[in-house]
């Protein structure tokens, strides 16, 4: 067995463009779907009487045996794909009867139930990431509840918050990620097995059958787009792209955070690295690294669109090219999700006192004072513009809200009293901000206990 394709060639593939096409050096990761996809398509045939009950045992027997040996390294990678490498080896392991197993398949159809398999496998990995990165998140933010931190518009301080809530923004990032997968798994789980090399098979067969099987949820409806589509994949590498844009988004962060400038976190030695020529140095290279490694995948997804957009139905050998790509995007997103993961269980303590100095040293509670005003029955928009002329004044005196005295404060306005000063206080200001979702203690402890929830 030199070739999979018929004796209607003469001679060899050329060394060069035998290489060029073989896909074996990257696809054999699909071996255990392979072997599983094969499994359930010898059961069918063997139940459908297109072989015998015999044959059908004999097949998914030295399936079997291959899987083992792939298990153990010892499986003989050769042929120009995982597929016909498998074929092979079923051949020399059970003799003639395993040239039967392709009865009613093509590759084409293989392979597209291959990597739906995998990929299925993959999101319930990934999922399953997600949620331990949440517990961990979780976790630090139930530390973190009535802990302040400088809120950022623009990367200018806006409004002091809760560190918890700033924690669980992300949490909700992840939890869309979560979602986003659970709809992609849907459309993965579909068979594509049976539809042959694009217009399906004349020999009896049960597609509902094998799907079942397989644990898949239905069938293809359509021969030509069950071996075409990739849809399935392109809507993976956006999801796997969202989910390192919000990596990225906290790297960006844990970043700045531990530069001198900010000081809000310090780095553990067991997720940090130094300098080989400055002593001093520890560098957050983990959040850099995934800041990096998005751009590689976001890569992929615009790689995948451009291979898609010009291919007529049905199966083209471009799509070879998708192994690679779902392969290599799988990897780093599981390798960023299981470092940022250990970088929030260990990596990282945060500067209590860095943040209660940070959140006092600013002129952030400015709107406290307008709603303070808009309480006594000010018009919010007069009491934003008083405001706005307190700030002026604090600005070029140099000094900060706290320090103004009553007299000072009435000046402005006479319905300021020396309750002010208590208004004005981070920590009140934080607490007062108490609407739905907002950053009030009590809602962030309302919003720890439905994220417990969720992330089980």
């Amino acid at each position: 067995m030199s070739q999979p394709w018929s004796r209607r060639f003469d001679s060899p593939l050329h060394p060069v463009i035998d290489g060029f096409n073989a896909s074996i050096g990257f696809d054999l990761v699909l071996l255990p779907v392979d072997v599983r996809g094969s499994q359930a398509h010898a059961r069918m045939l063997a139940r459908q009487g297109i072989i015998t009950a015999q044959e059908g045992e004999q097949l998914v027997q030295g399936l079997a045996q291959i899987q083992q040996e792939y298990q153990q390294g010892t499986f003989p990678a050769q042929g120009e794909d995982v597929h016909f490498a498998v074929e092979r080896r079923l051949t020399e392991l059970v003799g003639a009867v395993g040239k039967k197993l392709h009865t009613a398949r093509s590759r084409n159809d293989q392979v597209a139930t291959d990597l739906r398999l995998y990929l299925r496998e993959a999101i319930d990995s990934v999922t399953e990431q997600l949620r331990q990165l949440q517990r961990v998140l979780w976790g630090v933010a139930a530390d973190h509840v009535e802990t302040l931190i400088p809120g950022y518009t623009h990367l200018q301080r806006a409004q002091p918050v809760s560190l918890a809530h700033h924690l669980l923004a992300y949490f909700e990032m992840f939890q869309r990620d979560k979602m986003r997968l659970g709809e992609i798994r849907q459309r993965v789980n579909v068979s594509p097995l049976g539809a042959g090399a694009l217009a399906g098979t004349t020999f009896p067969i049960d597609r509902e059958y094998t799907a079942e099987l397989l644990g898949f949820q239905g069938v293809c409806a359509n021969s030509l787009d069950a071996v075409s589509d990739r849809d399935f994949v392109v809507e993976f590498l956006t999801a796997a792209s969202l989910i390192l844009v919000h990596l990225s988004r906290m790297s960006e962060e844990l970043i700045l955070w531990s530069s001198q400038e900010f000081g809000f976190i310090q780095w553990q030695d067991s997720c940090a690295t130094g300098s080989s020529m400055m002593p001093q140095k520890k560098n957050p290279d983990v959040p850099e690294l995934v800041r990096g490694k998005t751009g590689r995948v976001f890569g992929h997804l615009q790689a995948m669109l451009v291979i898609l957009k010009g291919l007529p139905l049905a199966y083209n050998k471009d799509l070879q090219e998708d192994k690679e790509i779902v392969f290599d995007t799988v990897k780093t997103l599981q390798d960023c999700l299981a470092a940022m993961t250990v970088v929030w269980q260990e990596g990282i303590v945060f500067q209590e006192q860095r943040l209660a100095r940070a959140v006092g040293e600013d002129l952030s509670n400015a709107t406290d004072v307008a709603d303070y005003l808009a309480t006594k029955g000010v018009p919010f928009r007069e009491a934003y513009q008083i405001t706005g002329q307190i700030v002026k004044f604090c600005v070029q005196s140099g000094r900060l809200l706290k320090d103004l005295t009553l007299i000072e404060w009435q000046e402005f306005h006479g319905d300021f009293g020396a309750d002010i000063y208590q208004a004005i206080t981070p920590e009140q200001g934080v607490a007062r901000r108490n609407s739905l979702g907002g950053t009030g203690f009590d809602q962030v402890r309302l919003a720890l206990a439905r994220a417990q929830a969720q992330c089980g």
